[in-house]
């Protein structure tokens, strides 16, 4: 299996439809509701689809529709957990049996060789996922074009090969397939969502290691336009309501300074060393600037129990300290071991005990990974007897996908997303005397940043009219002037004179 590097599937070379000879199978899986005229004509398309009909089953996940729908050739599973799209598509993708799971909207026309299209992709990389060309048209037998989103974003990324991280967000529901394992590390669809349902999920696959691929011979059609042409703006006022919390890269709907958020951006991991090592790294790591971070403590905590004890002379004394003054942040986690992996959150950053990041590190070590979305960087802290002391801050996409492949991780995530080295006194971390204090309030400090950026505007229009009063007077008089009054402007005019 080739390695890919970020989103360039460009070097993958897919087998020309029907010159080819497929063995995985596919579950097609259809949420519906109530619409049987568009459930016909989407099973209709599918019965002559070139993929062989012993590789492919057809599941109709019926949510709730009056009457019930009918769906011959397919097998038509009730939606049981919930309502909606998201428990559609979950309760079909529960039902599959296939190696992948193909999502296809009830009101789809599918060109005959669409499900080769995408399957061919499956068979060269199994963490793929295939997007079809899906097109709006006003009646059948039109040609039809992609949104102009998607258009768009297609034209200036190559075809997603550059669009790094953020290649998920082409991931729609109408016609995109998927691995099933590679759905089941994701967590499947969240079946509480209605809408945006297929956003999320294109995230979590992203973190999962995903490759996204747009495929224009798996071509489709759509008719009449999507919910989201006709009312767009309603349509994002809804879904920004909640994807802000469940998309953290979305930074432009995390804008509050204070609230926190159901998926971090960044997790710091550390352990508990001494009470005094372990607070200095966990509260500069918490105020910080950037907001949405949480930290989690690595310790034995099993080791706590609650027998009488001696409470200055417990042997677990530093270990306690630290679980009482953490117990109640609802930003702090304690595990017993360090997590092989944080998502759906799409930055670890690994710290030593002692050593803090200042104010403003995490945003710029993010920064610096999301110019070449590299995978890892490094972090030189000290070096030791035993060799470099470091942090680490790893991109959750990049090490999943590397887990996929044999050999040394960091080796892999450096061949497919990049890694470099950089200075911690650069960065900011410190150690011991060095350490900033984590008093004070960001608020308070933004506040005071707006009053001085408010005063320097105030002063910059002063200047400006007083400078505009300078060149009228000192412009040749036709006639003679009266002295200025004396004052501020006096003063300036005499000392614009003298330097003139």
């Amino acid at each position: 299996m080739r390695r890919v590097r970020h989103n360039d599937y460009g070097p993958l070379e897919p087998p020309a439809i029907g010159d080819w000879r497929p063995d995985l199978r596919v579950s097609v899986v259809i949420p519906a509701y109530n619409d049987q005229e568009g459930l016909d004509r989407t099973l209709t398309a599918l019965a002559k689809q070139t993929y062989p009909a012993e590789l492919t089953e057809i599941i109709v996940a019926d949510d709730g529709s009056t009457p019930p729908l009918s769906a011959p050739g397919a097998r038509v599973v009730p939606v049981a957990d919930g309502w909606g799209r998201g428990a559609a598509r979950q309760a079909g993708a529960e039902a599959a049996t296939g190696a992948v799971v193909h999502w296809l909207d009830a009101d789809m026309i599918l060109d005959e060789e669409h499900l080769e299209a995408h399957m061919r992709w499956h068979h060269l990389l199994d963490h793929a996922v295939v997007i079809g060309d899906t097109r709006f048209v006003t009646e059948l037998g039109q040609e039809g074009a992609p949104s102009e989103y998607v258009a768009k974003t297609l034209a200036s990324t190559r075809m997603l090969r550059d669009a790094g991280a953020a290649a998920y967000l082409l991931h729609t529901g109408a016609s995109s397939s998927v691995r099933a394992d590679l759905l089941r590390a994701a967590g499947g669809v969240d079946v509480t969502l209605n809408m945006a349902e297929d956003t999320d999920l294109g995230y979590r696959l992203a973190q999962a290691g995903a490759v996204f691929i747009p495929d224009p011979a798996a071509r489709g059609w759509h008719v009449g336009p999507s919910t989201v042409m006709l009312r767009e703006k309603e349509v994002h006022r809804h879904n920004w309501s909640y994807l802000g919390d469940l998309l953290p890269d979305l930074r432009w709907l995390r804008t509050h300074p204070r609230r926190q958020w159901r998926v971090p951006y960044v997790r710091i991991v550390t352990e508990a060393t001494t009470y005094e090592d372990t607070r200095a790294t966990v509260d500069a790591a918490l105020a910080g600037t950037v907001a949405d971070t949480a930290v989690t403590i690595t310790g034995p905590w099993d080791l706590l129990t609650g027998e009488r004890r001696a409470s200055l002379d417990d042997p677990h004394l530093d270990l306690r300290l630290l679980h009482n003054l953490y117990a109640h942040e609802p930003r702090v986690a304690f595990a017993g071991n360090a997590p092989a992996s944080v998502a759906p959150t799409p930055f670890m950053l690994r710290v030593p005990a002692g050593w803090a990041p200042g104010a403003d590190t995490l945003a710029q070590l993010v920064r610096l990974a999301d110019q070449d979305t590299l995978g890892l960087v490094s972090i030189a802290l000290a070096e030791n007897p035993e060799g470099v002391l470091a942090a680490r801050l790893e991109r959750t996409a990049a090490f999943a996908r590397a887990a996929r492949f044999t050999g040394p991780a960091d080796d892999l995530v450096d061949e497919m997303f990049g890694a470099v080295w950089v200075s911690g006194s650069e960065y900011g971390f410190a150690t011991g005397a060095g350490i900033e204090p984590p008093a004070g309030d960001p608020a308070k400090w933004r506040a005071l940043a707006a009053k001085r950026a408010a005063e320097v505007k105030e002063l910059e229009a002063t200047l400006e009219r007083l400078t505009a009063e300078v060149e009228r007077l000192s412009q040749p008089a036709e006639q003679e002037q009266p002295p200025p009054p004396d004052g501020p402007l006096a003063a300036l005019l005499r000392r614009v004179r003298k330097t003139g």
